[in-house]
């Protein structure tokens, strides 16, 4: 609805429906709901919980196609239409570090990895919002979102895979119901490990080649506050997706039950050749650099094997390992419900639900009065 609603202020201003980059310099109200419509889509918080509920619902392998097709629709939608908008920016940022704090807090496995979609996402959010139309920086910023949208399809089905074949081989996704699994299941737990590796950005695999191009981006439009916010919610990407979902899955404590044991083994044929593809393709992507920079929208004129870069993403990614292995007694999941922002609008859907309900049961007493009540004579005992 605000979609539409920004749809026909824009026509009404303009007499067209061509979907060009809207006017971001001068935002008009349509130019305002049109963005919501597209955030609301893409999750941005408070609009968020509609994702890890719907994620992590889904069957195992309808995540994997919703990480396809749902959020990476509205990215492709703002980078159309909303090029360079000033307030993608802190949005993204917010989006980058609020799904890693609730996806380090997570128990369930696959809700994990949808809240951590909304911190990928951000860093798309905030490379649109970066993305100043005819400037160098900004088509280094929409080439980084562009780049990291087809990455994090690609890393991101992948995890969606694994945890998946987990489910559904042992009725399970909750850590707390998981541990030592490595001796039945490990090659699920490479192509696991592969897309975990790939979605923190470690070199030679696909993040490293889009993700940095969005921190170089941040850097380089001297808002030292969103690289850094970026480089800190990557760190977090590293913390739980690389590290806690294989550790307290495949390692760490048994918590298994008996039954959950003996289910558990890798998955068939058709279901370990999707794994072991998007696995290549991640790889291959990481490495092989020219074959997704020479797709993207604008002429890329940026390396990311450099030794600076190197050595700085070396540091943030051991770091975030010691500090992982340092305090993982604290990190050990717990078989909780974490309360988010939907929370507020669950009471006034409660609110709405009475006042929709409100009329009905005034009739229904009104009717009750009006009407005599008749005694219906009890049934003997032969019915």
């Amino acid at each position: 609805m605000a979609l539409l609603a920004g749809i026909l202020l824009h026509y009404q201003a303009t007499r067209s429906l061509a979907f060009d980059a809207l006017d971001v310099a001068h935002p008009t109200l349509a130019t305002y709901l049109v963005m919501a419509g597209f955030i609301l889509n893409a999750a941005v918080p408070p609009l968020h919980a509609w994702l890890p509920d719907a994620y992590g619902e889904a069957t195992f392998s309808g995540s994997v196609f919703l990480c396809a097709f749902t959020t990476k629709t509205a990215v492709y939608a703002l980078c159309r239409g909303l090029p360079g908008l000033d307030l993608l920016v802190p949005l993204g940022v917010i989006m980058a570090l609020y799904g890693v704090v609730y996806a380090v807090l997570e128990n369930d496995c696959r809700r994990l990895l949808a809240y951590h979609i909304i911190s990928q996402v951000g860093y798309m959010v905030a490379a649109v919002g970066l993305g100043d139309p005819g400037t160098p920086l900004g088509e280094l910023a929409i080439n980084g979102a562009c780049a990291h949208a087809f990455a994090h399809i690609l890393y991101k089905g992948l995890l969606f895979m694994g945890c998946g074949t987990v489910l559904h081989q042992t009725g399970e996704s909750r850590f707390t119901h998981l541990g030592g699994l490595y001796a039945r299941m490990p090659w699920t737990f490479v192509f696991t490990l592969i897309g975990g590796l790939s979605i923190s950005a470690f070199p030679l695999f696909s993040g490293f080649v889009s993700k940095s191009m969005i921190v170089a981006a941040g850097f380089e439009s001297h808002q030292l506050w969103v690289g850094f916010g970026l480089m800190l919610a990557s760190s977090g990407t590293f913390l739980h997706t690389g590290l806690k979902v294989p550790y307290f899955i495949w390692f760490g404590a048994r918590h298994a039950s008996p039954a959950v044991w003996e289910r558990a083994r890798d998955p068939g044929w058709n279901m370990t050749a999707a794994m072991v593809i998007t696995s290549a393709l991640c790889v291959f992507i990481g490495c092989y650099t020219p074959y997704l920079y020479e797709r993207l929208p604008f002429p890329v004129d940026y390396h990311p094997y450099t030794s600076y870069h190197l050595s700085e993403t070396m540091q943030v990614l051991l770091f975030t390992a010691l500090g992982f292995f340092l305090f993982l007694r604290y990190l050990v999941p717990e078989p909780t419900i974490s309360l988010d922002l939907d929370w507020f609008y669950r009471r006034g859907g409660r609110a709405f639900l009475w006042l929709a309900q409100w009329p009905i049961r005034r009739l229904d007493e009104w009717v009750g009065r009006a009407l005599p009540t008749q005694r219906v004579g009890a049934f003997d005992a032969g019915g």
